[in-house]
């Protein structure tokens, strides 16, 4: 782990807003992140479905409560290798380049899941997934907020337009991947998911040039000395794993809770090496430990809202009233209905921070709002609970309240790490609040585990209940947290 940092100066004049009001360079960066959500969304639409339903229905017959375990592990999985792609990124390649090997790697990925059947392809091609996505989340976040000073009004903004375009492939792709897993078999589904990331991958290498000079420049390279001490940490890494592996210590059975006890000390350690950094000033200090509370608050709304791909997903296809005269809805275009929502509201959020200004709710406060709604729609559950089907129309209203509670708090997210970030930890703290989705993610697939469709409603009270806590603490807390921030809202 290092202690370099992207080139943080904006790579534009504040004069330049030649994308709806933004640098230009903006439009490049989420094409690419709008492919990538295309084959990520699209593959994970359909695969907690593909582990968990029998051989005859094309699926690997796994346990439901172990597959949602596992799709919750993998999806923390994929925010926990942002760490390796900041470092790779900072070291050894530039932004840049870790962006495009790991589009690559994702293609991979997805080829591996159309190609090769059974367990192996299933764990071949989430490796490959797991780890390009990781790669390529850090820094792509990164890169958009090198297009804004400090001080820029534009970053929220900026932001949720790019949270936007994002949206607008994690739409497509489980429309297109739930229909051919349907109609063609679910190989079908991963194959779309493969050409959608070949597409991405071409976009982004015809605008390659049009990026930040910095993104293709490694701003303090690992001296060739210490080349060979980090390769045998790394190699040293993956002998550990490969142990707890093979010897059963780490297990299908115990594989989330592993990967949630990897990210708290893979945080805990990162938040030690900022305060204890002498390239830390008493400001940014100050700065990282406004952040703590952030941290804590996205990993809550984090592990209720990804449960629309463990939770939600099993209760579309089970207790989800799916009939438009006669024709069933495929239950992974659920996942297509947050998207809508994002790609319409989103423009309206960004539209009402710009007009703001200064005036808009500081970063904690949002935090909080954004929390207390991700309770609310838990709460929504509770009168759909019993033995009758839940319509289509009451579950897209929870995933509305799902959609506004993301506005107020994923995109804000991205913005205020990248403004609280110390100079030499730039692009690492990104990765930091993904190592805060990556326990949220992770969470969500063991707290699933803990519902009960024959009683419900304690899992929705205490779900529900704790985060709508948890967002009032923060509330109260929100005037501590801006003075730390020493300026930055």
């Amino acid at each position: 782990m290092s202690t370099t940092h992207l080139d943080t100066r904006p790579a534009t004049t504040p004069g330049d807003t030649s994308f709806f009001g933004h640098p230009k360079m903006l439009a490049s960066l989420f094409s690419v992140e709008m492919w990538e959500r295309f084959s990520f969304y699209g593959m994970q639409g359909i695969l907690l479905y593909y582990m968990y339903f029998s051989a005859e229905k094309g699926g690997l017959g796994i346990d439901q409560g172990l597959a949602a375990s596992l799709v919750g592990a993998y999806g923390g999985g994929v925010y926990l290798s942002t760490i390796l792609g900041a470092w790779l990124a900072d070291r050894l390649f530039g932004s840049e380049r870790v962006l495009f090997g790991a589009a690559i790697m994702i293609m991979a990925g997805h080829i591996a899941l159309a190609l090769v059947p059974g367990i192996p392809g299933l764990i071949a091609g989430l490796v490959l997934v797991g780890v390009g996505s990781g790669g390529l989340k850090a820094n792509a976040t990164a890169l958009v907020g090198s297009l804004y000073g400090e001080k820029d009004e534009r970053r929220d903004a900026g932001f949720s337009i790019f949270y936007m375009g994002i949206n607008a492939g994690a739409l497509i792709g489980p429309l297109v991947t739930g229909w051919l897993q349907e109609s063609q078999g679910f190989h079908w589904g991963f194959g779309a998911a493969a050409v959608g990331m070949a597409v991405g991958l071409v976009v982004y290498a015809m605008g390659r040039k049009r990026l930040p000079a910095q993104s293709q420049r490694v701003a303090h390279p690992l001296p060739d000395a210490e080349r060979r001490k980090y390769g045998l940490i790394f190699v040293g890494i993956a002998a550990v794993i490969a142990v707890l592996l093979f010897t059963g210590t780490v297990n299908a059975e115990n594989l989330a809770t592993s990967m949630a006890y990897a990210a708290i000390g893979a945080s805990v350690i990162y938040f030690a090496l900022i305060f204890s950094s002498k390239k830390v000033d008493a400001t940014e200090r100050g700065r990282v430990a406004a952040f703590i509370p952030l941290y804590i608050a996205s990993a809550a709304f984090w592990a209720l809202f990804q449960q629309q791909f463990t939770f939600i997903a099993v209760y579309s296809e089970e207790k989800l009233d799916r009939n438009f005269f006669g024709w069933e809805m495929p239950a992974a275009w659920v996942q297509s209905i947050n998207p809508v929502f994002i790609i319409i509201f989103a423009g309206i959020m960004a539209a009402l921070w710009t007009r703001l200004g200064r005036k808009q709710p500081g970063s904690a406060l949002k935090f909080s709002i954004g929390l207390f709604v991700m309770g609310l729609a838990f709460l929504a559950f509770i009168p759909l609970s019993g033995d009758g089907k839940t319509p289509l129309l009451a579950l897209a209203g929870i995933l509305l309240l799902f959609t506004l509670a993301e506005l107020f708090l994923s995109p804000i997210g991205l913005s205020v790490t990248t403004k609280l970030a110390p100079k030499a930890f730039h692009t690492q703290m990104v990765a930091l609040f993904f190592l805060s989705v990556s326990l949220g993610t992770t969470l969500a697939g063991i707290l699933s585990g803990l519902y009960n469709p024959k009683d419900e409603l304690p899992y929705f009270i205490g779900v529900g209940g704790t985060a709508i806590l948890l967002a009032v603490g923060m509330a109260a807390a929100s005037p501590a947290i801006k003075k730390l921030m020493g300026g930055v809202r």
